[in-house]
């Protein structure tokens, strides 16, 4: 069994996929695992598909040197207006996740339920190449591939508000002064 980077509560349900080595450039499958974490997994695959389709855009967020600038970057929440389409990270991150449900729904999950807890991509080992440059000198040519987990986990049904004028479990929140007049002792016994 191999070790991943975050290892979730035994108590909460969850599913895992993840690929090592994978020839697809490691900076497109950072930008979209961190799009897609905390996603629903439904919602995440058919955001996949429609980058796949070029109807949405992955928005870059760190890596983002020499990355144009593109309108569709706006409609998600993610700061600045730079994205791509990187179509064969997203097929790689894509079946991944399809891996990471199917071994949800062997486990017997319910699928409506899932949603993307942890998403990360790690550099692995250059593959390394050579390039011919002028004047005799030979360069590096190098890829750069990489290591994606993903952790699928069910959403737990939310808490009901409770009844009653105020907040938390004892009523109305009381303010820092209030707290401060409380601890407030009164000294002496003159009569005012």
């Amino acid at each position: 069994m191999t070790r991943y980077s975050v290892e979730p509560d035994a108590a909460v349900p969850h599913s895992k996929a993840r690929g090592s080595h994978l020839r697809v450039h490691f900076k497109h499958c950072r930008e979209i695992a961190h799009h897609i974490k905390g996603m629903d997994a439904a919602k995440a695959d058919k955001f996949m598909q429609d980058v796949l389709d070029k109807k949405s855009i992955v928005p870059f967020t760190k890596y983002t040197g020499g990355i144009g600038r593109k309108a569709m970057a706006k409609q998600h929440k993610a700061p600045g207006n730079t994205g791509r389409w990187p179509v064969k990270a997203t097929a790689v991150v894509k079946d991944l996740l399809s891996n990471a449900v199917a071994n949800a729904e062997s486990k017997g999950m319910d699928a409506e339920k899932l949603y993307v807890s942890h998403a990360q991509c790690n550099r692995a080992p250059p593959g390394r190449r050579r390039t011919y440059r002028a004047h005799g000198r030979i360069g590096k040519y190098a890829s750069q591939p990489a290591h994606i987990e993903l952790i699928l986990s069910e959403r737990s049904e939310g808490v009901e508000k409770a009844d009653g004028d105020g907040e938390g479990a004892r009523g109305r929140k009381i303010t820092k002064k209030e707290a401060a007049k409380k601890r407030f002792v009164k000294v002496g016994g003159g009569s005012a």
